[in-house]
């Protein structure tokens, strides 16, 4: 039954861990920090923004 667990792993879910933002693309320690906690991949600027200006 592991087998087929360690079978399925994708590298695309690996490859999206990286700490760039999807707004600004700046690579950011808080991206994965912001991803973690809402489950966006922005960094504190951006995410600051948002909440300011939400359009």
């Amino acid at each position: 039954m592991t087998k087929d667990f360690d079978d399925q792993t994708n590298d695309e879910e690996v490859l999206q861990l990286d700490d760039f933002c999807e707004e600004c693309k700046k690579e950011d320690l808080s991206v994965s920090q912001n991803l973690i906690l809402t489950g966006f991949k922005t960094c504190n600027s951006c995410k600051l923004s948002k909440t300011i200006f939400p359009i």
